[in-house]
């Protein structure tokens, strides 16, 4: 795309906290096997790190979370619920587990593929709304977990055309831990962000806790 930079490590090579945020609004491509380029815009992140009790690598390094690790730009792939399979991005200082879950994207390019994946009746405002949504529609799955997304020929590329909208912050959608940490940033204003849901599993919000969105 022109005008469109592809993402350097190093611009991984930051906070989860810090990346999450500046995600919001990159491109995101992945060209399908017909040789269609499908193409998205991020509407919606979560950040995770090793010292977050929501976080997969929270109590240990394993072959699973391996990728949180590092080096920034690698990609971590995980199924959840059984079903669905969520992609991140590592960040951070090699060694230190740190990611962001792609959550949600607008669809921009390659519409045609992407709701033949996701089910012609499917509305497009759905096509990639949810993380396991965006990997069906995009076929990442569990053999791309570790790809360096900053190399040659990786799954997914990310670029920035250098739109910025203004993101807003919030609590992360259905996890058990640290469900009121505001580690969820999304695209003010966007149809295509995910809704939020408090997992029926996290203790309650503590009265005054800082769980609504807020601009950031």
């Amino acid at each position: 795309m022109s005008g469109a930079t592809r993402l350097p490590r190093a611009w991984f090579a930051h906070h989860a906290l810090e990346v999450a945020p500046a995600l919001v609004g990159v491109l995101l491509e992945r060209t399908a096997p017909d040789g269609t380029l499908l193409r998205a815009r991020i509407t919606e992140t979560e950040a995770y790190t090793e010292d977050d009790p929501a976080c997969h690598a929270h109590r240990r390094r394993t072959p699973r979370n391996e990728p949180l690790f590092g080096p920034p730009g690698h990609a971590y792939v995980y199924r959840t619920y059984g079903i669905h399979w969520c992609l991140n991005v590592a960040t951070g200082p090699d060694g230190e587990a740190q990611g962001v879950l792609v959550r949600a994207a607008e669809p921009l390019a390659g519409l045609a593929v992407l709701r033949a994946r996701r089910g012609q009746r499917t509305p497009d405002r759905d096509l990639l709304r949810g993380p396991g949504r965006l990997t069906q529609a995009l076929e990442v799955h569990g053999e791309h977990t570790g790809a360096d997304l900053c190399g040659q020929d990786p799954p997914v590329v990310l670029r920035d055309d250098g739109a910025r909208p203004a993101v807003a912050r919030g609590p992360r959608v259905g996890v058990s831990r640290a469900a009121d940490w505001p580690w969820r940033f999304t695209a003010v204003g966007s149809r295509f962000v995910s809704p939020y849901t408090r997992s029926p599993r996290a203790p309650r919000a503590a009265e005054g806790s800082a769980a609504g969105e807020q601009p950031s």
